[in-house]
């Protein structure tokens, strides 16, 4: 129920999913769903967070890199990848899903704090410089997760993950 869940909100957003239709697709009524989950607020929950266990472990594995820019091309590397995933709906419900804008924002302060590093460790200029990489990468899988929602292949992304490092700050 819930990886069919988490799908259903993937693919068509949390608006997009009525508890009628979620009950339909498990081949459920509404009172199981409900002794399950408590409710439709519920089960998104309990189905993001299935959704972005797999991505916390990604991110962290790709931000633990011995460079930052090492860190950066593996992360928009893995993304490209989930975004493009055989079998799983193009995009990213964490993108996709206005609801989600604090699990964003956890994203992006990770990789601000990755690119900050780099910045104390002379990797970068400065703060100011890391925060401004940030946003652009920041940028950059925003865009890359919505082209990949619209049916835009993983040659294509990876052709614009791959500017992102010929924009890398000199240092």
């Amino acid at each position: 129920m819930l990886q069919m869940a988490m799908r259903a909100f993937w693919e068509r957003g949390y608006g997009g999913v009525s508890v009628a239709q979620l009950c339909a697709e498990a081949g459920i009524a509404a009172p199981s769903l409900y002794a399950a989950f408590g409710d439709k607020e519920a089960l998104f929950e309990e189905a993001c967070a299935l959704y972005t266990v797999h991505l916390d472990e990604a991110l962290d594995r790709d931000l633990s890199a011995p460079t930052a820019r090492e860190a950066i091309e593996r992360l928009l590397h893995s993304s490209l990848e989930h975004f493009t995933a055989p079998g799983s709906p193009p995009g990213c419900l964490v993108m996709g899903e206005p609801r989600l804008a604090a699990r964003r924002e956890k994203t992006r302060s990770a990789i601000r704090a990755r690119l900050r590093r780099a910045a104390a460790e002379g990797e970068l200029s400065s703060d100011a410089e890391a925060d401004g990489l940030a946003a652009f990468v920041d940028t950059v899988l925003t865009g890359m997760a919505a082209q990949a929602r619209d049916g835009v292949d993983g040659a294509r992304l990876l052709s614009s993950a791959r500017y992102v490092t010929r924009a890398w700050p000199s240092g």
